[in-house]
């Protein structure tokens, strides 16, 4: 079943987290055991310093804020906010799974095309049945591909979602200031974020490509000891730098189909070095694409949805906009 998607009301069965019928009606994120540990990262060592300083932010609480006296200097909160962000495919994702198993904790993994509705209000009625359900089960909220929902409010209101998307922002940074636990939010694009969403998450994390070592070990631990075949890792290694974790994956995939369907005794490096050209060539025409976007005026949007929506968004999006001027 889908993480994060709406479930069939006649298939809900008694849940060991969520109860009986009724509580997951009211409930419809379901929260699951973490897939990776620490040990199944390949990262940098910095980069897995600063998630174990996350981790165990709750653990010395009492020793920095009480012991230490920063309670005196700075706002305590239990909410601990961490972002993890950098190029697709380093890792971000399995890292949020590795901080919630280093916790013993379940995760609720959330993306923003599980809580987006194409009727208006109904996106932020989620967004707060997602925080209830991650208190409810005591479960790691984390937000994949955070960008979409904490990127920049809109002043203007230059297109008809511009109105629904500032209302989703508004009650996203309500919540994540009523929040009192952990939150682990993963973007490609943090440029995106907006700045007042930026300020209320403790740490960021960047997630850079891997180096050589790095690629040693992820190109080890893809290729299986049952697959028969004569790639020399270090030189694909050394070759190919600009590679994620995901990318030697699907390189390897691709190339043992290709075998299988050429019935290859083993699958050569030849077919694993196309495999990576085809990857690589894929990204840099994808990084070529141009997007243009269409302005259409606030008539426009009050006629799509409202001017009681349009009015009540503008009266939140100044409001959050006063408080972020009074924490500067």
């Amino acid at each position: 079943m889908p993480i994060g998607k709406s479930i069939n009301k006649e298939c809900l069965q008694e849940h060991p987290i969520l109860g009986n019928k009724n509580e997951q009606e009211k409930s419809i994120f379901i929260p699951e055991d973490p897939k990776y540990s620490l040990n199944d990262l390949i990262v940098s060592a910095s980069v897995k310093e600063k998630l174990l300083d996350v981790a165990n932010y709750a653990k010395n609480s009492r020793i920095v804020f009480e012991t230490w006296g920063l309670d005196k200097t700075h706002k305590y909160s239990k909410r601990i906010g961490i972002n993890l962000y950098g190029a697709p495919g380093t890792g971000k994702t399995m890292a949020a799974h590795a901080i919630s198993h280093y916790l013993d904790r379940k995760i609720l993994v959330v993306n923003y095309a599980d809580i987006e509705s194409k009727y208006v209000g109904e996106t932020p009625k989620n967004i707060r049945k997602v925080f209830q359900a991650a208190k409810d089960t005591h479960s790691i909220l984390f937000f994949d591909e955070a960008d979409a929902i904490l990127s920049k409010r809109v002043t203007n209101m230059s297109s008809a979602t511009d109105v629904s998307v500032n209302q989703t922002r508004s009650v996203m940074l309500m919540l994540m200031n009523e929040y009192q636990d952990f939150i682990i939010f993963a973007t490609n694009f943090i440029e995106n974020f907006d700045m007042a969403f930026m300020r209320r998450i403790s740490m960021h994390v960047k997630f850079e490509l891997p180096d050589v070592e790095c690629r040693k070990k992820l190109w080890r631990m893809y290729i299986s000891p049952s697959m028969p075949n004569n790639v020399d890792i270090d030189e694909v290694a050394e070759k190919y730098d600009g590679i994620t974790g995901s990318d030697i994956s699907n390189a390897i995939l691709n190339a043992a189909f290709k075998a299988a369907r050429k019935k290859e005794n083993m699958v050569p490096k030849e077919y694993i070095a196309e495999a990576v050209e085809d990857i690589v060539n894929s990204k840099d025409a994808n990084n070529n694409l141009n997007v243009t976007t269409r302005p259409v005026t606030e008539k426009y949007a009050r006629k799509q949805l409202g001017d009681e929506t349009v009015e009540q968004v503008k009266h939140s999006t100044d409001h959050m906009n006063e408080e972020d001027d009074n924490r500067e």
